[in-house]
């Protein structure tokens, strides 16, 4: 029987609890963690060192966590942010360009042997490759995770008009990226 994120976030404030509820929100997130980190660092290997960091960040900041947000807004908001010092530091050590990152990110799905898309995936993510940052970030998180915008402003601290505007230049581009490959 699976407990209720009130009875998780009790016990995660119980030193005697805190393991066994810490275990039980790696166990209700981890994967939707992954498939939002791995959307943007598009490798495996690197989501799962992300993710293992955004659990590492959050058992360590356990303390400051009151509960005011919803476990999962404050888990997406550690791992947005522990996703987005990932790529901004392997930019800085690779000293590339976004677009040269890009292009590597590209090769690295392409090589990825967990990689089980099909030409329809591949070319959906080359297009969502050509958006800025920000505007990939708020398409996979309102596309493929299925955030509201509500839930979006909370992890992000944009205004949902700010995040729709985002949203809606993100379609816009890639669907002229698909009109123009094809």
């Amino acid at each position: 029987m699976s407990q209720s994120e009130s009875e998780i976030v009790i016990q995660l404030g119980q030193p005697s609890k805190r393991g066994q509820a810490f275990s039980a929100v790696v166990r209700l997130y981890q994967e939707r963690l992954y498939w939002h980190i791995r959307k943007m660092v598009l490798s495996h290997e690197d989501a799962n060192d992300v993710l293992q960091n955004t659990f590492l960040k959050a058992w360590n900041g356990l303390d400051g966590f009151r509960g005011e947000s919803k476990i999962s807004t404050w888990l997406y908001r550690i791992a947005t942010n522990e996703t987005l010092t990932f790529l901004s530091n392997k930019r800085m050590r690779n000293l590339t360009s976004m677009d040269d990152e890009d292009t590597y990110l590209l090769h690295s799905l392409q090589s990825d042997s967990y990689f089980d898309g099909n030409e329809a995936q591949l070319k959906l993510q080359k297009a969502i490759l050509t958006l800025p940052e920000k505007q990939r970030l708020v398409f996979n998180m309102k596309y493929f995770d299925d955030l509201t915008y509500d839930e979006m402003e909370e992890i992000l601290g944009t205004t949902t008009g700010a995040l729709k505007a985002s949203y809606h230049h993100a379609v816009k581009k890639i669907e002229k990226y698909f009109d123009e490959v094809e």
